[in-house]
């Protein structure tokens, strides 16, 4: 496996010629996760770039992406299915929209359904 190189991560910085320079790297900062009761969740049926297949798509959440998987990891395992938890949304294999919102009033976050 390849070594992350050192210096790709430096944003900005050309060139120096201190010898005591020492650039501070910007850790990735991450939001405050919210309370359920002040996420705005949208669930929606979505199958574009997915070979037909459909899936149930939650938008919306606010916070560290361990909270977010393991949400995700809540949904999936209550609709019996497969999915996945990144960059703020969960993906849920299948048509299970009415499920998902009952599930998250339950757990107490705010929920629309969107789309069609």
């Amino acid at each position: 496996m390849a070594k992350k190189k050192k210096w790709k991560n430096l944003d900005g910085v050309v060139f120096s010629t201190n010898q005591d320079f020492d650039y501070q790297y910007n850790e990735d900062e991450q939001d405050e996760t919210l309370a359920a009761n002040e996420q705005d969740l949208r669930v929606m049926l979505d199958k574009k770039q997915r070979g037909g297949k459909k899936v149930t798509l939650v938008t919306g959440f606010v916070g560290h992406e361990d909270d977010l998987k393991d949400l995700g990891k809540f949904l999936k395992s209550k609709c019996g299915v497969g999915g996945s938890a990144k960059n703020g949304e969960i993906l849920i294999q299948g048509d299970f929209r009415d499920k998902v919102v009952d599930l998250l009033k339950a757990d107490g976050y705010r929920v629309k359904k969107s789309g069609g």
